[in-house]
């Protein structure tokens, strides 16, 4: 049986997320993807609530393209901003069965040089 690449992401997306969890002192970084934009949301698991989210469609970051590099710099660096003032230095990563690669690094790099630790 054929799968298409959204559901083999959404099978390694789950074993991923079976392995971490957000707490409230150090809350999981999901990011999700299209090929328009990049949306980022940072979650307490234990609450299960959101506590910031930051994506392309943002009034600052609209100007540019959302699907490419570039705009996922600005997401992490926005996002990256909104945890630290909400008082969050730290983070869990989670891909969300992505590559490590291309928008999703990119992402990931700016929010550390925004002063996030993974």
């Amino acid at each position: 049986m054929k799968t298409d690449r959204n559901q083999r992401r959404t099978v390694v997306h789950r074993r991923v997320r079976r392995k971490l969890a957000g707490t409230a002192d150090r809350p999981r970084l999901a990011v999700f993807r299209t090929l328009n934009h990049i949306y980022v949301q940072a979650i307490d698991d234990e609450k299960g609530v959101t506590l910031t989210q930051a994506s392309t469609l943002d009034a600052d970051l609209r100007k540019s393209s959302g699907g490419n590099i570039a705009a996922a710099k600005g997401v992490g660096a926005l996002i990256a901003d909104r945890l630290k003032a909400l008082g969050h230095q730290s983070v869990v990563f989670d891909r969300g069965g992505y590559l490590y690669h291309g928008r999703i690094k990119a992402l990931a790099d700016a929010a550390r040089e925004g002063g996030l630790q993974f």
